[in-house]
């Protein structure tokens, strides 16, 4: 029982912190930039350190598996939505990554936005962030990893803004979040799915569960569109760079440690779906492996430390999909803890990095060899072309999704809409008949009147 209180706590401190601060900002009482940042470092110290306790004591217990319930949020006849939560083998490294890495951040950021403007919004979304990330990580069930799935959705768009007196991070959060609502579609309708072909909700009752292989292939592409969607993978992988635009700290948090996870983490909770469909594994498989491809290439020819930082990102979160695919989940967790880590100090310290590469060209005579030179020579001259310009142009996948997808959509729309105006205005020319007939008969009686009033003033 007092690991089931402690994981609640571990879950909603965040959500608290973000409760208060977000509220003494509407009483318009402005807490200073110190107070702020050391709240929320003390928030995920007692985290990691609850953590710690509760990774400590289920080794000597020999516990595995926690579970925390808060009841059911509604009831509706044989449906029932259950606040619980899990704390496994699966959700505890990410959990503790969590709030470890957001800490981290947390500590950076009290220098790097020192003096902000937006220092206060920053910090009330990293812990809404923390909180959306805490909840999709212990969720229980599929419903309920809905609310985490889109409280990090929602937050990593509004740092992709954080400049929003600039026009580019407003138009490129809004592409984001189109990109992610477009994709959300599939954990909503995939949810919607399972209650209908009566598949229990809770990831635990999966591995138990019988499924036959329609169902399993149908929610099981479901749910790995969302999971494209967040992991930006092909071909949805355009909106990666334009999430750039936001302060390197939410970059290193969102796009190189946990958001971009979120994906993975989705498809190893539906692994035991995803073994019912052979459809299902080899689109995961093979999605994986031309993300990891377009990541190499494009990460290549980028010309800016965080977007090559980005697809280098993307090319490692391809190739954990393509783990996932063969069944090696405990190899794919791995992986996922070990590049979070890595890539979260990669993009905190990119400007160091940077110039420590300009040292280390200039100790080296401007002479530093070039990685990959030697396979490039194996291919053709036109076939290198080729790629290049293909890796330039990010694959054209902005391009080819506004002309296949976007312009059909807005092409039906603007029928439709010419459909409602022609319908809504179908007895115009009758009605426009009477109104002028209507109108002509009063000019007339209005003529009449006047010719009598004038022939009065004459006698």
């Amino acid at each position: 029982m007092e690991f089931s209180y402690l994981l609640i706590a571990i879950i909603f401190l965040p959500g608290l912190l973000f409760a208060a601060l977000g509220l003494s900002w509407l009483l318009g009482a402005t807490p200073h930039e110190r107070l702020v940042a050391q709240l929320t470092k003390a928030c995920y110290a007692l985290c990691t350190l609850g953590m710690a306790w509760l990774g400590v004591r289920m080794i000597v217990t020999g516990q595995t598996v926690v579970r925390a319930s808060l009841g059911d949020w509604f009831t509706v006849e044989q449906y029932h939505f259950p606040l619980a939560f899990v704390l496994d083998r699966v959700a505890f490294p990410l959990v503790a990554l969590t709030v470890i890495l957001v800490g981290t951040v947390a500590a950076f950021s009290q220098s790097y936005l020192h003096r902000d403007e937006g220092y206060l919004r920053f910090f009330l979304l990293l812990n809404l962030f923390g909180f959306g990330a805490l909840l999709l990580f212990t969720a229980a069930t599929v419903d309920l990893i809905i609310g985490g799935w889109e409280l990090v959705g929602l937050t990593s768009v509004l740092l992709i803004g954080f400049f929003q007196f600039r026009e580019e991070p407003v138009y490129n959060a809004l592409r984001v979040f189109l990109a992610y609502r477009v994709c959300d579609i599939g954990l909503l309708t995939g949810a919607a799915l399972l209650h209908l072909y009566h598949v229990p909700s809770a990831f635990a009752e999966w591995h138990t569960h019988e499924f036959s292989p329609a169902v399993a292939t149908i929610i099981g592409l479901l749910l790995l569109l969302a999971a494209m969607g967040k992991a930006a993978q092909v071909p949805f992988s355009g909106w990666l760079p334009r999430a750039m635009e936001g302060p390197t700290p939410s970059s290193a948090i969102f796009y190189g440690a946990l958001s971009i996870h979120a994906g993975a983490y989705l498809l190893l909770r539906a692994e035991p779906l995803l073994a019912a469909s052979r459809v299902a594994t080899a689109a995961v498989i093979a999605i994986g492996l031309l993300t990891a491809l377009h990541g190499t290439l494009t990460g290549r020819v980028s010309a800016d430390a965080k977007t090559a930082l980005a697809y280098a990102a993307l090319t490692q979160v391809g190739l954990i999909f393509v783990e996932i695919g063969f069944g090696f989940t405990r190899l794919a967790l791995f992986h996922i803890c070990s590049h979070a880590v890595a890539r979260t100090l990669q993009f905190l310290r990119a400007p160091s990095m940077l110039h420590d590469h300009h040292r280390l060209h200039a100790a080296a005579g401007g002479h530093l060899g070039t990685t990959g030179a030697y396979y490039e020579q194996l291919l053709p001259a036109g076939f290198r072309a080729w790629l290049y310009r293909l890796a330039l142009e990010r694959g054209q996948h902005d391009t080819a999704l506004e002309r296949f997808i976007v312009a059909p959509v807005l092409w039906l729309a603007h029928r439709f809409h010419q459909l409602e105006s022609y319908l809504s205005n179908y007895d115009t020319p009758r009605a426009s008949k009477r109104r002028l007939a209507k109108r002509a008969g009063v000019l007339a009686s209005n003529r009449d009147t006047g010719a009598l009033q004038m022939e009065a003033a004459d006698v």
